[in-house]
């Protein structure tokens, strides 16, 4: 029997810079005609989620308070984060982007009655949470056999993966550039890119991350740590024509040395000197926020260069329903296998809440995937 009250994780920001984190107790609602109630078994942590929690909070001021069953942390938001977020200021907000778990209640539509019963991953946000009322358009039915720990991820980093693939080929480019290459989402693009025969300059900032990417099969990679990354990289742009890049990085310089590269090479083949530089046009798309600092642009790269954000929502809104469910089919075909996540961990909700895992999970290193199960005993 479904319970009448759920747990779940609520972050709010108050106008004075703290940030509160902590669980609280809810009805669970009943559902609409087009709408479900998921028992939520798995939800996996994202860099966005990351966001979603803190706001950008010094987590080097995180303090632990409550009890072990539950608890409450706090930590110091900037005022200039604090002014950047006002809409969020004294709002109570849940978090979880993504996750997966069984129906247990269905509403009156035939579309809401038949997810009855069966395992679902939803994309309808704040699915920290023991059981979540979501809309039956934001649910997709797993594959037989697949449980909720594996279908948990296949929405933000699978649909983020063909969307930056869609994204490159409709806007005419041939190859791509990827930063933060060796994260569970880049591992993904490279399978994705190998399936597709599509050629991917991958650029990690370790050895150790070089040779995990080769191992699965990539053929370019270039490590920002080295000091003959700049030849490497140019070396790699020029064997690929590579036009294009996605910055899961966003601050600091690395941008400026990608769009630079790009430049070199198309100089070289250049049959005269312009002062504006090249005509090749050079796209580069920040989407992530690994380094939060500002973005240094020097503009030695001429004048045929676009920089920008790019985001998952906005893409789907632009590509269309079609577009969007032949992304989704090709997931749910490959959710095992080219779109599969890893898992270092599985927390607790009130586990989600303790300064020390908060201070693994949040680290974003490479296959350090953390997933939240709501199920596991709170108290």
């Amino acid at each position: 029997m479904m319970p009448m009250r759920s747990w779940r994780i609520r972050s709010l920001l108050q106008a004075n810079g703290q940030i509160e984190l902590s669980l609280v107790e809810e009805t669970i609602p009943h559902p609409g005609p087009d709408e479900v109630v998921v028992r939520v078994e798995a939800a996996p942590i994202n860099p966005s989620d990351l966001g979603q929690l803190f706001a950008a909070a010094d987590l080097g001021s995180l303090r632990q308070s409550g009890t072990a069953a539950r608890p409450e942390v706090t930590a110091t938001v900037s005022p200039s984060v604090v002014e950047a977020l006002a809409a969020r200021v004294g709002r109570p907000m849940g978090a979880g982007n993504e996750g997966a778990g069984e129906v247990v209640a269905a509403g009156t539509s035939a579309a809401a009655q038949a997810l009855l019963g069966r395992t679902v991953a939803t994309f309808a946000g704040e699915m920290y949470a023991q059981f979540r009322c979501v809309p039956v358009a934001q649910c997709v039915a797993l594959p037989a056999g697949v449980t909720p720990a594996q279908g948990a991820s296949c929405f933000v980093n699978p649909m983020t993966v063909l969307g930056i693939v869609e994204t490159a080929r409709t806007e005419g480019h041939t190859a791509l550039v990827h930063t933060a290459a060796a994260s569970n989402l880049g591992q993904m693009l490279n399978r994705v890119c190998v399936e597709d025969r599509l050629d991917l300059v991958n650029v990690v900032r370790g050895d150790d991350q070089e040779r995990l990417l080769r191992a699965q099969g990539a053929r370019f990679v270039c490590n920002s740590s080295a000091p003959s990354f700049d030849r490497t990289l140019a070396t790699a742009i020029e064997a690929t024509n590579a036009t294009i890049a996605f910055d899961a990085v966003g601050g600091g310089v690395l941008a400026d040395r990608i769009l630079a590269a790009m430049e070199s090479v198309q100089s070289r083949k250049a049959s005269g000197y312009s002062l504006y530089g090249t005509s090749t046009r050079k796209q580069l798309y920040i989407y992530g926020a690994l380094d939060t600092g500002p973005t240094i642009l020097r503009r030695n790269y001429g004048a045929a260069w676009n920089i920008g954000a790019w985001l998952l929502p906005q893409f789907m809104q632009r590509a269309g329903s079609e577009t969007i469910a032949r992304m989704q089919r090709r997931v749910m075909d490959g959710l095992l296998t080219t779109f599969a996540s890893r898992y270092i961990q599985e927390i607790s909700l009130a586990g989600a809440l303790q300064v020390d895992e908060i201070a693994r999970y949040a680290q974003r290193s490479t296959n350090g995937k953390v997933l939240i199960n709501p199920q596991q005993p709170i108290d």
